[in-house]
């Protein structure tokens, strides 16, 4: 099912980027995907974290809630360009992953570095490396809301 799902997934994006819908090219596309969704489950790549389909609406959610946090932190990092001496207070910190899986992990850590304002430095065991920008952005990661929300998404709470 898995394979399958791949197959349908790599079609998906290949008609999206290829703009070209001849029945030739199309046969092509769908030739190239079948080979290398056979190759990847040859190469046993086919898993639950290559294919996160278990994380289902859950994650369309979380992905909404993050574009408004991107939008909330662009603002913030807008006035430490216009006006750095008031809000840049650039800070390095360490926060808890409440995470189990690698996956979950992973998706913690890229949003509070898909963040404008924040970078994950370092992801060791149950601990990241944080930089921040401003006060109030290094106060929304050690808030843990985010932490607790990629939690939920992953069903590890």
């Amino acid at each position: 099912m898995r394979t399958i799902s791949l197959i349908l997934v790599l079609f998906a994006v290949w008609l999206l980027f290829s703009g070209i819908y001849t029945p030739m090219i199309i046969g092509f596309g769908i030739a190239s995907c079948i080979i290398v969704a056979l190759i990847a489950r040859r190469m046993d790549v086919i898993d639950a974290e290559g294919l996160p389909f278990q994380l289902g609406p859950k994650i369309m959610l979380y992905w909404v809630w993050l574009l408004v946090e991107i939008v909330k932190a662009n603002i913030d990092v807008a006035k430490c360009v216009l006006f750095p001496k008031k809000h840049l207070r650039p800070s390095l910190f360490h926060s808890k992953v409440t995470q189990k899986s690698d996956l979950g992990k992973v998706i913690y850590a890229n949003s509070v570095t898909l963040t404008p304002g924040t970078v994950t430095v370092d992801l060791h065991n149950d601990m990241i490396l944080v930089h921040a920008l401003t006060e109030g952005s290094a106060e929304g990661v050690k808030s843990g809301e985010m932490d607790q929300r990629v939690t939920q998404v992953m069903g590890e709470a």
